[in-house]
């Protein structure tokens, strides 16, 4: 296939996947606005920081309120990662690639760019923000489904399964950080304890991973082993683990592969062993950052490799 195309596959399925999360990463700061104690100052200009697009913020605000980083987040046009934003982008690929997608994703992915744009207020003010964060999940995890149940799963589908999973884990990256970002502002006290179990309890919720977690490891909401389910374990599809799995998985299935694969193989060997689930301050935060800087390495690659850098 031609490159052009691979890229946009590829591309599409990263910009679906940073819609969906990016609502997600919005709806876990919303939810701790209403469960932390009131003395706790999460700062919504965190979210900026986590998505790297401090600069583009401070040129169009001055305020670094909760209204002025929702608005960026969701609506903003002249921030690249915005919802909006990514789903122009979606649109457009979608548009360019419909002789390769199934030809209902356009309909979907327009249903999906017009809910967004009638109800974005929705979004902005915190009283109906949950439905439409909730409403732009659903309307990702309907695309996703759609291609995953009537996309043939030739090379296509293997370069949009790179893209989907690549984004998905450094999202996943991003949404941790949130969490340990927001532990570090509590204190030592008593109180702190059951602030610790809300936050990393949101944390699984924002990933739709809660029910997943307590099947599995059968234990009380805890940071450490929170942590390390969203990064290790090998089943639930939102860990860096099965989306490093199926990031492989796909490479290997496509042609001249090899210095990718080997780049894998490489950062697959030490990924983990570094972590210290005990310590979730700086030293976590540092950790995820630099496991950020791997994830970018890996699309650098497949860039290079696939898409003629």
């Amino acid at each position: 296939m031609l490159s052009k195309v691979a890229e946009r596959v590829y591309w599409t399925a990263r910009y679906i996947e940073r819609v969906e999360n990016t609502a997600r990463l919005v709806k876990i700061y919303a939810s701790l606005l209403l469960d932390m104690p009131k003395d706790v100052n999460l700062g919504w200009y965190n979210l900026v920081v986590l998505n790297s697009v401090e600069t583009q913020f401070n040129e169009r605000y001055k305020n670094r309120d909760e209204r002025n980083v929702v608005k960026f987040i969701l609506g903003d046009q002249n921030n690249p990662i915005s919802v909006v934003s990514s789903l122009q982008l979606v649109r457009e690929n979608i548009r360019t690639t419909r002789d390769v997608v199934p030809s209902e994703s356009w309909e979907v992915v327009n249903e999906l760019s017009l809910f967004v744009s009638e109800n974005l207020n929705q979004g902005i003010n915190r009283k109906e923000r949950h439905e439409f964060l909730d409403g732009i999940i659903r309307g990702c995890q309907q695309l996703n489904g759609l291609l995953y149940g009537t996309m043939n799963h030739d090379a296509a589908w293997d370069f949009m399964r790179l893209g989907r999973n690549l984004e998905r884990a450094d999202m996943t990256t991003r949404i941790l950080d949130a969490g340990a970002s927001a532990v570090s502002t509590l204190s030592d006290d008593e109180a702190a304890v059951n602030a610790r179990q809300i936050i990393w309890g949101n944390v699984l919720r924002s990933l739709d991973a809660d029910q997943s977690y307590r099947r599995v490891l059968r234990k009380p909401v805890r940071g450490r082993d929170v942590a390390c389910y969203l990064l290790e374990d090998p089943q639930y599809p939102r860990t860096i683990k099965h989306c490093l799995v199926a990031i492989a998985d796909s490479t290997e299935k496509l042609p001249s592969a090899d210095v990718v694969v080997n780049l894998l193989e490489s950062i697959g060997r030490k990924v983990f062993k570094k972590v210290d689930y005990d310590n979730l301050g700086s030293e976590f935060r540092d950790y995820l950052n630099d496991l950020q800087i791997k994830l970018g390495n890996i699309h650098e690659k497949i860039s290079e490799n696939w898409f003629n850098g």
